[in-house]
Order: structure tokens, then sequence, then C-alpha cells
């Protein structure tokens, strides 16, 4: 009777651990949905909207604390976010600083990225500074010419990027990109990096913006919110 009574107390502890466990697990993923950086320490906060993050209100992320938002625009040659028409219309119609992503595609030739870009984003001086989002690598394209030329492709989508904007872009460069080209300390452009909760430092020097949570849960939109910051 007695190693009974020792088994299921030693089930009750299980059980109990376990739903402490939950609880705990439970309880960080709300704070999770709830975190962004403290705007003691970062003044200027904003968020970056696609197409896969739903119907956006615009006029509530501005009144939720965004100050600027940065649109994704197009990706490689001719892939282009479908949201991008509405997005760039209702961000203007809230009065929000606004800016555009074009996601880099190594495996294409910098000229026939540049034509999809200028085609669908606007000359607008009022707009922020252009991103392009460097992600995908050039080994992926199974091609050692390429790899090789990747900066002097890169550099030449810059300068027409550049050339049409007015206006010189900023670097979104994933850790995985940066660990294989190390191309932040090669091409000397402002810097967006991206790390949950704790500050990035795989680029080796100081960054511009900085995706803090892809967590952030909000009445502006039925998806989790990538929300960037600025260093101030």
């Amino acid at each position: 009777m007695g190693r009974k009574r020792k088994t299921v107390w030693r089930w009750r502890i299980v059980a109990l651990l376990l739903l402490a466990a939950m609880l705990a697990a439970g309880w960080g993923w709300w704070e999770a949905m709830r975190w962004q950086p403290a705007r003691a320490s970062y003044p200027v906060q904003g968020a970056l909207v696609g197409a896969a993050d739903g119907a956006v209100d615009f006029n509530a992320l501005r009144a939720t604390g965004a100050d600027f938002v940065y649109l994704e625009a197009s990706s490689g040659a001719g892939d282009r976010d479908a949201s991008f028409p509405r997005n760039l219309a209702m961000a203007s119609d809230a009065m929000l600083p606004h800016g555009v992503v074009h996601a880099y595609d190594p495996c294409i030739p910098a000229e026939r990225q540049a034509a999809n870009f200028v085609t669908i984003v606007p000359r607008d001086a009022r707009m922020l500074p252009p991103a392009i989002a460097l992600d995908k690598l050039a080994s992926d394209c199974g091609d050692p010419i390429i790899e090789a030329g990747l900066e002097s492709e890169l550099t030449t989508f810059i300068n027409q990027v550049e050339g049409h904007t007015g206006q010189p872009v900023v670097l979104k460069v994933s850790r995985t990109f940066e660990d294989a080209y190390g191309i932040a300390t090669r091409i000397e452009r402002n810097l967006w990096l991206e790390r949950d909760f704790l500050e990035p430092e795989y680029a080796l020097r100081p960054w511009t913006l900085w995706t803090a949570t892809t967590h952030l849960r909000g009445e502006s939109s039925d998806n989790a919110l990538r929300w960037v910051v600025v260093q101030p």
C-alpha cells in the first residue's frame, strides 16, 4: 500500500511540474506577443508590411505607435508584392512615412531586377530610403561564376536603385547572408539587421534599423507584425 501511495504522489508531482511548465510557456508567449523595445531607448519605431501580413489598417498602425512603415514591393526580375499598391495608397492616406523593400535574388542579373523595381516603385522624394533585402545565397544558384560576381552585380543594382530614387539604399542583411559573404564590411551603406528580442551584432558594425520582433500582435493586423526600430 505504501509503495502505491508513493507512485501516486510521484505522478501528481510530475503532473504539477508539467502544468507549471505549460503555464510558464503560455505566459512567455503572451509576453512575446506584446513586447516591443522601450521607447526611452528607441524613440522611433515602425513596422515592415507585405502581402503575407494580410490586410493592415494603417491608421490603427499609426495610432498604436508606428512612426513609419516599410512596404515589401518587389522581388527578383518579375515578382511583385500583391498588396503593394494598396499598402502604398493606405500608408499615404494615413500620412505615415514609408519606404519600400526589394528582395534581391543573386541568381538574376541586376539589370532585370532594377527594371522590375523602377516599374513598380514611384519616384517620390518624400519616401524613406529604399531597402534591399539580402537573404537568398548565391550558392543556391548552382553557378560558381554567379557567386564570384555577387558583389559586382549587387553594386550595379544598388547604383540603379539609387539613381531612380535619389537616395542611398539600406542593406537589409540576414545573418545567413552576412555569415556567407561579409557584405556589411564590403559595401558601405546603412544596415538593417534582424534578431528577435536582442540587439543583433553579426554585421560587426553599427546598424541603422533593427527588426526587433516578428511576434508583435496589435489591432492593426490579424497577423503578427514585424516591428522595426531606428538606432537612436
